[in-house]
Order: C-alpha cells, then sequence, then structure tokens
C-alpha cells in the first residue's frame, strides 16, 4: 500500500468528522485510502470504518506514550491463560524454549523460522510502557525486544503486503494489525520484561507488544507471522478473534 500524503489524510480525517448526512461518502473515501477495517461490515460498518480511519489520520506518526522508571508497576498483573496452554508449550518450556521458533511467511521475499536468539541478534529496543486492558485493568512495565520492523526488512514485504496476521501457540488465540501499525517503531516482538527474560505470565519467550492498541491486540507466546493481503480467509474474515467474540479489530488508544 502506497504511503498516505498528509493532504490525503486530512482530507480523509475531515469527510470522517463531517457528520452522519456524509458517513456514505465519507467511507468510500476511506475505502479509496485503503483505510477499511477487516470488521467493517454489518450495522455499524461505517462507523467502524470511520474509526479506524480518523485513528490512523490522528495517530500515524504518533510517538509513544512512554514513562519513567519510577512508574514501572510494582505487582503487574499477569493473567491466567498460561494455565491452559497446550502440552507443546509445556514441552518447549521444560527445554527452556531453546526449540522454540518464530516463522514467517505469506507475501514475503524471503520466509524465517527465527530462534529466540536469532530475534536478539536482529536489533534491540526497550520501551516503557502502558498494558491497557480492555476489562479496565492496566499495569506499566520495561518491555524489551526486536522491533517487528527489523524482522520485516530481514523478511523483505511483497508490494501487495497489507496486513500481519501473528498467531499463539494456543489454539484459536491470534491478530493482525495493518502495515502502519507493523512499522511502527514501538510495535515489538518482545523478549525481555523489566531487565529480565520475559516471563511466561506475561507471554514468554515471545510477544507481540502493540502498545497503541488496547492489551488484546499483544498475543502471547507468539510463533507463527503471516503477512497478507486480506484477512477474508482467516478465521470468520474479521481480522482476527477479538471481533468474532464481540470486541472491535482496531483498538488504538
Amino acid at each position: 500500500m502506497n504511503p498516505l500524503s498528509r493532504r490525503k489524510l486530512l482530507f480523509t480525517g475531515t469527510a470522517a468528522v463531517a457528520g452522519a448526512a456524509g458517513l456514505a461518502a465519507a467511507a468510500r473515501i476511506a475505502e479509496s485510502y485503503g483505510l477499511i477495517p477487516p470488521d467493517h461490515g454489518g450495522l455499524y460498518g461505517a462507523g467502524a470504518t470511520l474509526t479506524y480511519a480518523c485513528q490512523r489520520v490522528l495517530t500515524l506518526h504518533r510517538p509513544l506514550r512512554e514513562f519513567p522508571r519510577n512508574m514501572i508497576s510494582k505487582s503487574p498483573f499477569a493473567n491466567p491463560v498460561i494455565f491452559n496452554v497446550p502440552d507443546a508449550f509445556k514441552r518447549s518450556r521444560a527445554a527452556n524454549f531453546s526449540d522454540w521458533r518464530l516463522t514467517v511467511d505469506g507475501l514475503v521475499d524471503h520466509p524465517l523460522s527465527l530462534s529466540v536468539p536469532d530475534l536478539r541478534a536482529l536489533a534491540t529496543r526497550s520501551q516503557i510502557t502502558e498494558v491497557a486492558c480492555e476489562e479496565g485493568w492496566s499495569y506499566i512495565a520495561e518491555w524489551i525486544g526486536t522491533p517487528l520492523s527489523a524482522v520485516l526488512r530481514e523478511a523483505g514485504l511483497k508490494p501487495e503486503a497489507r496486513f500481519l496476521a501473528y498467531f499463539s501457540i494456543q489454539p484459536d488465540w491470534w491478530d493482525s494489525v495493518d502495515l502502519a501499525e507493523a512499522l511502527h517503531p514501538g510495535t515489538l516482538i518482545t523478549w525481555g520484561m523489566n531487565d529480565g527474560d520475559l516471563p511466561v505470565g506475561f507471554g514468554g519467550p515471545l510477544r507481540l507488544r502493540a502498545p497503541r492498541q488496547l492489551g488484546y491486540k499483544s498475543v502471547k507466546f507468539i510463533n507463527h507471522i503471516t503477512v497478507t493481503d486480506s484477512m477474508k480467509h482467516f478465521g470468520k474474515g474479521l481480522g482476527s478473534a477479538a471481533p468474532e467474540g464481540g470486541y472491535a479489530w482496531y483498538a488504538g488508544i
């Protein structure tokens, strides 16, 4: 997808706030610039499209909201989802995740199979950001990892690439982001937290961290990324498991 000029984005944003009478026209403008979320259909389709388009206009180059180290949460919340991991995860954990691989395939020039040490060797970035859950709780932590953009450079994106679907070792836990989110410098494949290895309770050995979106976009235990031009053939075609359960695909904050 070609980069959007600031003028085109502002024009899209102006149309997006034109009011109820202009919803259909604004949605058509958003579509012409590729600003259509995978879950855009149904009764609230135009609203979902305009929310996504406006967020993209306003936040495309917005820097991360980062915090000072003294604001790191003393007792961050670890989701009990770790108790439902499959046997394959347990075996890998017993081997200290030495056999863990992140595969990258789809619309790439060079499919990859990366170990955790491979990822560490590519690039390192740290950030102190907040995990904001849609259920109302949050915590602040330091996240250390490899920028997703660095992995995509290694793989080489094909021109028609538009989305990245990413999958957990846990069955049915997956999500996706557009290229703008994937290439943002704050989007990481994390393998560290608070100056140590990423604990299993927080998604170790690898977690995709999308700090500009609600917590459910930051999928734990990731082992597979597929680059695609459409989300129609993944799950129910809504972009992730989240909208299949009633949440929005785009969860920008």
